[in-house]
């Protein structure tokens, strides 16, 4: 037994730990296994890859590229390798992932349980729209090969599913062509939310990412720094300069706090106001700023953070977004990693995925115990009088009424579930 952490380090509780080494190690065990739960990097914010008092099946060491063919851009590998892996093996071949969140430190697995998705979603939609097929291991030995046309109903049941339809052993990957691993960014400061919805919609035509940086916490005007960014035609595959630091200890208080937080954002917007709008950036940077910082998570001290993503339709987005960010205020909070975007119009096939078409607020908070639990039932009203939904991947208290709510293909996705699969988020939402 190993005591086992989310990223939000809201808990830190005893599981039994099963490394596995090889996809038939994997078969055996789970034919010979009661029950369980897959885990990867850890890098979930909430709940859903804990199993307390139960099993975790560690997959870290299911890291193999099996297959590449350099002609086609189709990937064939086992679900615990890295999409850092996938990058720095295959960029300098000229190669990409269509589709990544703001880290890279994830498994193709939990990217595939979790649809994730990047800042290019109107342009190349989420992870799972990119995944050929998919080799999924059941609880009592049975292998189901699944695609969007081969099995289709596993498929769809899987991709989003929260690891909860089996293991994932492994996948086949559709990459894209690119001339080198640099970014044309662009940063244009806002002041208001009205402005950041003229620069993202404007933007979709012809940048591929766009993101911004949300000022929440100040009381006179919302304001921000909207980012987009092109691949660029530059084919230098030069080495990248990375100075990675790890963050040394635990503080015995957040550091993100009411001091702490007005000065930051205020600092951070002024000084990349006046920095220069246009630069050519490498892919790693832009994308996963927080990557070389290794354990920031520690910085919110030894209780942990939530983080708080939604996703509102376009029709309510400006409204809902405002009521969001006037109760954050009431209530004295603030998030320096807060990231507003929108979502394109495409929806994904994933019974349980989160991206739909609106805009999606990502908040994170540190653990306040009950004075943030009121926060998020606050919030929580706005989301459900929306009509929006919570990101399972973040999440760790949702009640199970907005569950419900946001996903209404559950009972859809219920069929699907492997009864030897157990997780702290499926026992709090599901009952099982």
């Amino acid at each position: 037994m190993m005591k086992v952490q989310a990223w939000g380090r809201l808990s830190n509780t005893e599981h039994n730990l099963i490394n596995f080494h090889t996809p038939a190690q994997a078969i055996q065990q789970l034919k010979n296994s009661s029950s369980g739960l897959a885990h990867g990097m850890g890098r979930s914010y909430g709940d859903v890859a804990l199993n307390t008092s139960g099993s975790l099946w560690h997959t870290i060491a299911l890291n193999h590229l099996i297959s590449f063919n350099i002609e086609t851009g189709v990937l064939h590998c086992e679900a615990g390798v890295t999409l850092q892996d996938i990058h720095r093996t295959l960029v300098p071949q000229g190669w990409m992932l269509p589709v990544t969140p703001g880290t890279q430190m994830i498994t193709v697995g939990g990217a595939i349980s979790n649809d994730v998705h990047g800042k290019n979603h109107h342009a190349f939609g989420s992870f799972g729209d990119h995944v050929l097929s998919i080799t999924l291991l059941r609880t009592g030995g049975e292998i189901i090969e699944c695609s969007h046309y081969e099995k289709s109903e596993w498929f769809y049941a899987t991709l989003g599913g929260i690891g909860l339809t089996g293991l994932i052993l492994e996948v086949k990957l559709q990459l894209r062509s690119v001339n080198g691993p640099w970014i044309q960014s662009e940063t244009i400061p806002y002041y208001s939310l009205q402005e950041f919805f003229h620069l993202a919609d404007s933007s979709e035509a012809n940048w591929e990412h766009t993101v911004s940086w949300i000022d929440c916490i100040n009381s006179s005007s919302t304001k921000g720094l909207f980012i987009r960014g092109n691949l660029a035609q530059e084919q230098n595959q030069s080495v990248l300069k990375s100075k990675d630091k790890t963050f040394p200890f635990t503080p015995p208080i957040s550091l993100v706090n009411k001091i702490s937080l007005p000065l930051f954002n205020f600092a951070y917007f002024h000084k990349t106001a006046l920095k220069k709008r246009n630069q050519l950036v490498h892919y790693e940077h832009f994308s996963y700023p927080l990557d070389s910082f290794h354990e920031w998570n520690k910085i919110y001290g030894p209780h942990g953070f939530y983080q708080y993503q939604s996703v509102l339709p376009h029709e309510v987005g400006l409204e809902a977004t405002q009521e969001m960010l006037k109760m954050i205020k009431k209530f004295g909070e603030g998030s320096f990693l807060a990231v507003l975007k929108t979502f394109g119009n495409h929806v994904s096939g994933g019974l349980l995925s989160f991206p739909q078409p609106g805009v999606t607020l990502a908040l994170d908070f540190p653990n306040r115990g009950e004075r943030t639990l009121k926060l998020f039932n606050e919030l929580d009203h706005i989301i459900y009088e929306a009509r929006g939904r919570l990101y399972l991947a973040k999440d760790a208290r949702m009640p199970k009424t907005l569950f419900e709510a946001g996903y209404p293909r559950i009972q859809e996705f219920i069929k699907y579930r492997d009864p030897g699969i157990s997780s702290n988020m499926s026992r709090r939402l599901l009952g099982i």
